[in-house]
């Protein structure tokens, strides 16, 4: 059973032209990963200065695993040029866990 892994992220609005491009930039990053089926970046429209990180999982060891890998180093951000982690652009975070249960796909016409 697929397993969603949600990112909760709190991003002023003078942030988020930095939090997308740090997510363009890590492309191909998780993609190879076992397990991995599908990430989104959401973007918040109204309401609320969250942005969501949504990620797809075959199963929670898929998950897992890619946690502890090496993987994981490019995901909290890497460092700069200098050997410096660079300054997290969000002000909190939290991970929503999920099991899908259905799911839907466009007939084909």
């Amino acid at each position: 059973m697929s397993v969603v892994k949600i990112n909760v992220l709190t991003v002023p609005a003078e942030q988020r032209e930095t939090l997308e491009k740090r997510f363009a930039s890590r492309a191909g990053a998780i993609e190879n990963s076992d397990g991995f089926e599908w990430f989104e970046l959401l973007r918040p429209v109204e309401g609320t200065d969250s942005y969501l990180v949504y990620t797809r999982w075959r199963d929670e060891e898929s998950f897992k695993a890619w946690m502890e890998s090496t993987t994981k180093a490019s995901h909290q951000g890497g460092s700069t040029e200098g050997g410096e982690r660079p300054k997290p652009v969000s002000s909190g975070s939290a991970v929503w866990s999920f099991e899908v249960v259905q799911h839907a796909a466009p007939t084909s016409r």
